[in-house]
């Protein structure tokens, strides 16, 4: 499911921007100068889902990838920077994921809940810390400009929307063009069918498209990936789920991404670096 309607991912990306404040429909509404009546009806026929729903879902989920890599902040101290009292946010996170947070947590820490991978029916396996760390660069980066795509669905089908994308817009690229790619969810914690991610170029300036917007610089942990899409998310995990509980960063509230550097869908081979927000 593509995501054209400029409100509506305007709308997306100020929810994304504002998971830690006390945000509502009607401010999301008045964000996008409609009506909540009006944006509600077009909110839910581009997604498919309430603006409600989404942003509960969102906290859910982010709260659940944050409970994981921030090993050094209270259940607590999460629950409550998404919005939810101590009490509230376990039922409310046991009625999302079927779990406790407690539990959910102990889980990661033991490298008992990311065991299969949950787009190909294969195992996942993890290298340990100094491997990732000796892998790692800590990189500043400045903010920069993206033309993008964005979608709703699964990631298994990034290759077929990446064909579209530079097929539609072959007019701007060239030999130093750069594609990036952002992933928004973890498909073990979302629906995979309901993951959000933006195909994406860089650009230098505006373009006169609708569909540009500015990827947020600052400090990222950098780690250069070389093999085939089912180890992309191996390699992710491994950095989340290995790296980042033992190391001295913890996650950030912007957005990550990957900058391609090869693509050879052909051979199923791919170079890229992951840049995660780190703090």
């Amino acid at each position: 499911m593509s995501i054209t309607n400029k409100i509506v991912n305007n709308a997306i990306d100020y929810i994304i921007r504002n998971l830690n404040n006390e945000i509502t429909v009607e401010d999301v509404a008045e964000n996008c100068n409609f009506s909540k009546f009006h944006f509600s009806r077009l909110f839910r026929s581009e997604t498919g889902e309430s603006v409600y729903s989404f942003i509960k879902r969102l906290r859910m989920e982010q709260s659940a990838l944050r409970l994981g890599t921030n090993i050094n902040q209270t259940i607590t101290y999460i629950g409550l920077d998404y919005g939810y009292s101590p009490s509230n946010y376990s039922s409310a996170f046991k009625k999302h994921h079927k779990i406790t947070p407690i539990k959910f947590r102990n889980l990661k820490k033991e490298n008992n809940y990311d065991l299969k991978h949950p787009l190909f029916d294969v195992d996942l396996t993890y290298q340990d810390f100094n491997y990732y760390n000796d892998r790692i660069t800590i990189k500043e980066l400045k903010d920069f400009s993206v033309l993008f795509k964005r979608y709703i669905g699964s990631y298994k089908d990034m290759a077929i929307h990446w064909r579209d994308f530079i097929d539609n817009y072959k007019h701007l690229i060239n030999s130093e063009t750069q594609f990036i790619e952002i992933t928004y969810d973890d498909p073990k914690i979302t629906d995979p069918s309901r993951c959000l991610y933006d195909i994406c170029l860089k650009v230098d300036d505006d373009n006169g498209f609708d569909n540009i917007k500015i990827i947020k610089g600052g400090k990222f942990a950098s780690y250069r990936f070389e093999g085939s899409v089912i180890e992309i998310f191996q390699a992710f995990k491994g950095i989340f789920n290995i790296w980042m509980p033992k190391s001295q960063f913890e996650l950030d509230d912007r957005t990550g991404f990957d900058a391609y550097k090869n693509a050879d869908c052909d051979n199923d081979y791919f170079v890229m670096d992951l840049y995660i927000p780190v703090r």
